[in-house]
């Protein structure tokens, strides 16, 4: 059954056009667009973010795409041999006269506000955890698939992989040791994020399942990480620092977690996963990727210096080998 006869079967949806929105293929029916997703026997996950999501929806954004129910009431709707969820979002266009700094912080103000503490999708204090076993499974992953299918693009990944493993173990070694640091606000308690985020919050449409409950702080990193690897001049991520922490100030605990998370390299184990399940990259692209890196370390040694954070006077650790 095509898609669009399914929608209509189960959730009276008749669809007008196929539109692609970020990358998504979508269907148009009135105002709305309509996303399939399959849910991966992770229902717990996309409920806790479907739950999120209309309590961003509700009040706040307007552009924020929700999951919604079939005929019988429920999220869940067999498709082919598997369960998907239907995600309806509102096409928008606005003019934002904030900064990107202070969206971002209306935003984690919002999220802190959310009285409940996701569990499936939260990631809050778990990060060292988690990226040791990043780097295990991708490192067991990858030596895996080089063996399976050597090409140009296998040999350099295991040719750069035990440098990725060592920046990587220095990232957690920072964290392991930020973990004990005891200088920190009211604002470093845990608020809604996004997995990845990169300016979401201006789009037209935003997705539940990028949506994540962790630290201020790993939407702050990832933000600076993208002006870092788009080489913007200092002075915007500076001012986007400064616009955030108008609203929320930053503790010394929250500039350790930013530059922890700016020393993961997770941009490179985003480019590898997506290769082991796609397998469209070439050897070429990495190259560049790494190229970028190179250049990435070198702003990232001068980092606290960049925007104006006295690492004697405050007593943070720095990496001297960047």
């Amino acid at each position: 059954m095509p898609i669009p006869d399914w929608l209509y079967e189960n959730y009276n949806i008749q669809p007008e056009e196929k539109r692609w929105v970020d990358g998504k293929e979508c269907f148009k029916s009135g105002e709305y667009v309509y996303f399939t997703i399959s849910i991966d026997n992770n229902e717990v996950i996309h409920m806790e973010q479907a739950v999120v999501a209309y309590y961003l929806a509700e009040d706040y954004y307007v552009h924020m795409a929700v999951p919604i129910q079939n005929h019988q009431g429920e999220w869940f709707t067999p498709f082919q041999d598997a369960m998907y969820m239907v995600i309806q979002g509102k096409l928008t266009t606005r003019e934002f006269d904030i900064s990107d700094g202070k969206l971002l912080a209306e935003f984690h103000q919002i999220g802190n506000a959310y009285q409940y503490e996701p569990k499936a999708i939260s990631s809050y204090g778990q990060w060292k955890e988690l990226w040791i076993a990043k780097v295990n499974s991708m490192e067991e992953k990858l030596a895996q698939e080089a063996r399976i299918s050597p090409s140009a693009y296998n040999q350099l990944v295991m040719d750069v992989l035990p440098y990725i493993i060592g920046i990587s173990e220095n990232a957690i070694q920072y964290i392991r040791e930020s973990e004990q640091e005891q200088r920190y606000y009211e604002v470093d308690q845990g608020t809604v994020a996004f997995r990845r985020y990169a300016n979401q919050l201006i789009q037209p449409i935003m997705w539940p399942m990028e949506l994540v409950y962790d630290h201020p702080a790993r939407d702050i990193s990832e933000f600076i990480r993208q002006q870092l690897l788009a080489n913007v001049p200092p002075a915007n991520i500076t001012r986007f620092l400064n616009d955030y922490q108008a609203i929320r100030s930053l503790s010394v605990f929250s500039w350790r977690l930013v530059y922890a998370r700016l020393l993961f390299p997770i941009h490179l184990f985003d480019f590898l996963e997506r290769n082991l399940i796609e397998a469209n990259s070439s050897a070429e692209q990495f190259k560049q990727l790494l190229q970028l890196q190179s250049e990435y370390e070198q702003k990232l040694g001068d980092f606290y210096n960049s925007v104006d954070i006295d690492c004697e006077l405050l007593q943070i650790p720095v990496l001297h080998w960047l």
